[in-house]
């Protein structure tokens, strides 16, 4: 006769994909039940840490874990290259855009350079330690990129999160009534940003997945590349400069890349990877779509909206040609 408990835990196993049930379903539930008196199985229930272990072990069964079958592979697959891809991008605005600013800032005298510091003295202790934050939490998205690629796993799973942080505080700080929200379709977009890859980094990269490769080049090369390309962005074409605009520009280029080196040698790219690239344009393209929307009825200049509408515009058309790339990659493998 069937227990309480161990319906319980049948149930909670139901996180956990069937064909991992069937292999294991029931020798987990003889090891939760060994030692229970079955007398008092009627009023016990599972523990939390047994249900949060349950939920971490169905997350990686469902994204490559060893063994899974080929649809879980290539999710697996596809949820990596989506986070490395991001953290790439991150972590290359998180080094060029500071670089930048302080180059301005120490190159235009004295008075540029106190109302530099100004941001971050004068305004009480916590505002202060948020804005000091704000520039060095991101550097954690560098930390990210080279630790996962040397299969340092857990300092780039830290290093995404602690970066992931300064992302919070306009949320917070509205909530607690220290700022005000002026966009908050935006401000949400960028958390979603950074947020999204940081979760599938941890979630995807456990320590039943492949170490993290790039398709091509040496880490360092790689990103360098992506340097360059975010300081020509801000430097050469500043039409547009917000948050969104230089990631956005190393994702068309980069995007353009795969594509053609996909056409070349289709046989060599990671399972999924098209379909990874188009949701993080995807992804892009709602983060530039939110950028602009508080701009509309509003005058600002011509180049402004050239430049946008056009990246808009790059993003859509990628998006739909690697989301359809990656369905003809899938259907050839």
């Amino acid at each position: 006769m069937t227990t309480l408990l161990e319906a319980r835990y049948r149930t909670v196993l139901r996180l956990l994909p069937a064909y991992y049930r069937r292999e294991r379903e029931e020798e987990m539930v003889e090891t939760y039940l060994w030692g229970v008196d079955r007398d008092t199985q009627d009023q016990s229930r599972p523990t939390v840490g047994e249900v949060a272990s349950i939920a971490a072990l169905a997350v990686r069964s469902r994204l490559g874990a060893a063994g899974a079958p080929r649809r879980y592979a290539v999710l697996g697959s596809g949820v990596r290259l989506f986070a490395l891809s991001a953290v790439l991008l991150l972590a290359a605005s998180a080094v060029v855009e500071p670089v930048l600013r302080l180059t301005w800032t120490f190159t235009r005298g004295s008075a540029e350079r106190r109302l530099f510091l100004s941001d971050f003295t004068g305004h009480g202790i916590v505002t202060d330690t948020v804005a000091v934050a704000q520039w060095i939490l991101p550097l954690g998205w560098t930390v990210a990129y080279f630790a996962l690629l040397h299969d340092r796993r857990r300092l780039a799973r830290t290093g995404a999160l602690v970066a992931a942080l300064p992302s919070l505080w306009p949320l917070i700080g509205s909530l607690a009534g220290a700022t005000i929200l002026t966009e908050p379709a935006f401000v949400a977009m960028l958390a979603l940003l950074v947020w999204l890859p940081a979760l599938a980094l941890c979630a995807a990269h456990h320590r039943d997945a492949p170490p993290a490769r790039l398709p091509a080049g040496t880490p360092g090369l790689v990103f360098m590349a992506a340097c360059v390309l975010t300081g020509a962005s801000l430097v050469l074409l500043p039409a547009a400069t917000d948050l969104v605009w230089a990631p956005a520009n190393c994702f068309v280029v980069g995007a353009l890349g795969w594509l053609v080196w996909n056409v070349r040698r289709p046989d060599r790219g990671a399972p999924g990877g098209g379909l990874a690239l188009a949701a993080l344009g995807l992804l892009l393209l709602a983060v530039r779509v939110a950028a602009l929307y508080p701009w509309l009825g509003v005058p600002v200049p011509a180049g402004y909206w050239n430049s946008s509408l056009g990246q808009t515009s790059a993003l859509a058309l990628l998006t739909v040609a690697l989301a359809v790339a990656g369905r003809r990659e899938l259907a050839a493998r």
